[in-house]
């Protein structure tokens, strides 16, 4: 819903001609719903849409510390990332992703048709860029101290985050028991804006900038 309702409105005004948004890993192929799958079945889609559609590019938009490390469904650069600063990790993976992507498309891939972002906690941390009008687009304006309070113990939203029970969603939850992500996750986003999100999360707006400069 976020794509669909907040970033491709604004893809198609800078002049993509076409965005969609779509929940990877096949579903019959799930061991149970939910959650991010293994590096191997998102990888397998993403490689399927590169080769199917030679005009198209991919992006991805997933969750650092949701990311699978098991065995047999790790993401590459996962590991080596935890021993890293916070500003280092998901960059690292990002390379790491790209590499792989790189590898199995072959040397005649054009290499800026993958864009791998990985957030490093969650959707609702950027909605913590501007807590006013995060507050206002949830319906309770009343909350905006409270969420102001979160925001100003981290040096950027992108940040929000000591521990699962601690996450962005979780912080959320705590103040709005009734949180909806897809409903009011996205209300607040268009209430936010992307302008106020790229200006305080410098990750997601050197993303942003990315897909921007593909039609520049």
């Amino acid at each position: 819903m976020f794509v669909n309702e907040v970033l491709a409105p604004h893809l198609y005004n800078v002049g993509w001609e076409a965005v969609s948004a779509r929940i990877v890993g096949n579903a019959r192929l799930r061991e149970r719903r939910g959650g991010i799958k293994a590096w191997s079945v998102v990888r397998d889609d993403i490689l399927r849409h590169l080769k199917e559609d030679q005009g198209c590019y991919a992006t991805t938009m997933v969750d650092f510390y949701a990311l699978p490390q098991g065995a047999n469904t790790a993401w590459p650069g996962r590991a080596a990332a935890a021993q890293l600063p916070t500003v280092q990790k998901a960059p690292h993976v990002e390379a790491q992703l790209d590499i792989d992507v790189q590898q199995e498309m072959g040397p005649n891939f054009q290499a800026a048709r993958f864009i791998p972002f990985v957030i490093m906690h969650e959707f609702e941390a950027l909605l913590f860029s501007d807590c006013e009008a995060f507050s206002r687009g949830v319906g309770r304006p009343d909350l905006q101290e409270a969420m102001q309070a979160i925001r100003d113990d981290f040096a950027t939203p992108e940040e929000i985050n000591d521990s699962p029970q601690t996450a962005p969603s979780k912080r959320v939850e705590a103040l709005i028991p009734s949180y909806q992500k897809p409903f009011l996750g996205t209300l607040a986003a268009l209430e936010v804006g992307l302008q106020r999100i790229r200006e305080e999360c410098p990750h997601f707006g050197a993303w942003l900038a990315r897909l921007e400069q593909i039609v520049g």
